[in-house]
């Protein structure tokens, strides 16, 4: 049989294409803000992970315009060889700082951190508890590091429990050691639900367990000063290390891991996707590093992000659009459409009406309970969110009966 057997077969997409609302791949003229040009369209964007609005900020471009001045556009290496810039060296400083801890490191980008910590730190002999509702990049990183993985409901922190339980009197029984490990996501990506943080550090104690927390979504949005899901719970203590990326509050490119020096020296030396990988270039080091020196200095934006998703939240429940309501805390909000074609079409017909918003469908959700997932920036204004929640309700009620 060809291989390609299966790229022949799948026509998903191209029905999509022929009947008029394939949603994807949508070509961006335009810097990425609160309003947008997308293939000759205005939009206002409530789609994006530019959560606080610093991707357009003249700080954070000056630095990366600077950056490949002096350094030029790349490195042409790894960080283990030729690839390490003093810039690198600086931003991990400040992460660490920022974070709460004594050493981090950074990644190409935010999936290849998880893929490059997970597989360097767990191997046969460990055993992965994860959230079945972690993001692809952590699940992607376990079937690298050939731990064993137990996934428990999501957020059912009893269910948890009783397979940490269960794990453990079997090895017990057999005489066998293994390392075990939670990992989670601080923010879900595609609900916005909070990891339960405090019940995870709480059975971390109890049956002596390491904890991760992946905060790409968190880190920037949650606690009073954007450090993250540990800081929101008062937890930065407890967690043993901390993963974030530079593609969304920090307004750039990239990813970091955060934890002890023991580990961040062992990751640096072990991690086949950190050694094997050119270094993330100049500009979007420096980018990054002016972001989150804004937001050392301007720790408001993370009250504004607050504010302004909370405004859309009533504006929602004042129009009677169905969303899942998970928190008061995070930038996202998924709003039902329960079918795949309906949400396709929404999409397509909200961005025709200059609303950009995200299709969520299976396997990301379950059958059934398709998503609209919209996502907001701390520089959004009220008279958009306005706009926008009308053409959504205006939308969705033409679109409530239309079936598969």
């Amino acid at each position: 049989m060809d291989i390609f057997k299966k790229c022949d077969d799948y026509i998903t997409a191209d029905i999509a294409k022929e009947q008029g609302y394939y949603p994807y791949f949508h070509e961006l003229t335009s810097k990425q803000d609160t309003e947008v040009v997308m293939e000759g369209r205005h939009v206002v964007m409530i789609g994006s992970n530019n959560y606080l609005g610093l991707t357009s900020h003249k700080d954070v471009v000056k630095a990366s315009l600077n950056a490949t001045k002096k350094y030029g556009s790349g490195v042409s290496g790894s960080r283990f060889l030729n690839g390490t810039l003093n810039l690198h060296v600086e931003l991990e400083k400040q992460l660490a700082a920022f974070v709460g801890m004594e050493d981090a490191t950074i990644f190409a980008s935010g999936f290849q951190s998880n893929l490059g910590i997970i597989s360097a730190i767990a191997g046969r002999n460990d055993i992965i508890f994860s959230d079945k509702e972690n993001h692809a990049s952590i699940y992607d990183g376990i079937k690298l590091s050939y731990a064993e993985v137990v996934r428990y409901n999501h957020n059912d922190m009893a269910d948890l429990e009783a397979k940490i339980m269960k794990t453990k009197a079997q090895l017990a029984e057999k005489n066998i050691q293994k390392g075990m490990i939670i990992i989670t996501d601080g923010v879900f990506s595609m609900t916005g639900d909070l990891c339960d943080l405090p019940k995870i550090i709480e059975l971390k104690k109890k049956y002596n367990l390491r904890v991760m927390v992946d905060d790409a979504h968190g880190f920037g949005v949650m606690g009073a000063t954007g450090k993250g899901t540990p800081e929101h719970f008062d937890l930065m203590k407890d967690v043993d290390i901390v993963m974030g990326t530079f593609s969304k509050s920090l307004a750039s490119l990239g990813g970091y891991v955060a934890s002890s020096n023991r580990v961040i020296n062992f990751i640096r030396h072990n991690s086949r996707p950190y050694i094997f990988s050119a270094a993330i270039p100049p500009a979007n080091t420096a980018a990054a590093l002016a972001a989150l020196k804004i937001l050392k200095k301007e720790p408001q934006r993370v009250k504004n992000l607050r504010d302004i998703t909370n405004y859309m939240r009533q504006a929602l429940k004042k129009h009677g659009v169905d969303f899942k309501e998970t928190n008061d805390q995070t930038p996202i909000i998924p709003i039902y459409t329960y079918l795949p074609k309906r949400t396709m079409v929404a999409c397509n017909m909200l961005f025709e009406r200059g609303v950009y918003v995200n299709p969520v469908l299976p396997p990301a959700t379950p059958m059934g309970e398709c998503l609209i997932r919209t996502s907001y920036t701390a520089t959004h204004t009220k008279k958009q969110i306005d706009f926008a929640v009308g053409i959504i309700a205006e939308v969705l009620e033409q679109l409530k009966d239309l079936q598969e």
